[in-house]
């Protein structure tokens, strides 16, 4: 029997952090570096490069220069302002999201895994307050590998794990270096536009607007 792999980004795929993150993020340059006048947008460069990338992506924009140790200190206080937002208002999962789960995870020719740039304690956070099952998961984050996308390695150590050929996996990304990170690692990667436009996720084997629009024939076909 052929087995599919099936694999979740988490900010922006399996619940919308990009709006906490962003918001955490604009309250540690304020309170930290006395620096107001950040949005939304000035983080883009860095989504799902992991915390640091995030944080100098807008730093540049505004010609803030950072010790390593500034980032450091900005990327600790960026979780706890996260961690304080998310317990105060839960995150419920992206529309699609946990019954594309569900259906993979009771079929046999299907593995699920979820794969992320985030720590552990941040991504956890969010995948309890959108309910999903991450524990019954192959479950790998930002603090098992040495690279962050756009390098492979996280979605190769998922496939791996998973005991799948990364050429039979789909990964469910929705920004532009993870779309790079799946192709690199030679699965077919699927775009959902929850954090960025459908133009600059055009690298992907298929963008859509909601995980709604998905089901796992879907899946099948992006891989047969």
């Amino acid at each position: 029997m052929k087995l599919y792999g099936l694999i979740f980004d988490v900010d922006g795929v399996i619940a919308d952090t990009e709006e906490v993150n962003a918001r955490a993020s604009i309250k540690v340059f304020e309170d930290l570096f006395g620096v107001k006048g950040f949005k939304r947008q000035d983080f883009e460069a860095g989504l799902g490069r992991g915390a640091a990338e995030y944080v100098k992506a807008a730093a540049r924009i505004h010609g803030l220069k950072l010790t390593e140790e500034q980032i450091e200190k900005a990327t600790k206080l960026r979780q706890d302002y996260f961690l304080k937002i998310l317990s105060e208002e839960p995150l419920p999962p992206f529309p699609g999201v946990l019954e594309l789960i569900e259906e993979a995870m009771h079929r046999e020719d299907f593995r699920v895994a979820i794969a992320t740039s985030s720590t552990p304690e941040k991504s956890r956070a969010v995948l309890e307050s959108a309910q999903i099952p991450y524990e019954k998961m192959v479950y790998i984050t930002g603090s098992d590998v040495q690279n962050k996308k756009p390098h492979p390695e996280l979605f190769l150590l998922a496939a791996e794990r998973m005991g799948i050929e990364p050429t039979n996996c789909v990964i469910i990304e929705d920004a532009p270096d993870g779309v790079q990170a799946a192709r690199a690692a030679g699965a077919k990667c699927l775009a959902v536009t929850n954090s960025t436009d459908a133009a600059k996720l055009s690298e992907a084997d298929l963008v859509c607007d909601s995980l709604e629009k998905i089901d796992l024939a879907t899946i099948r076909k992006l891989i047969d």
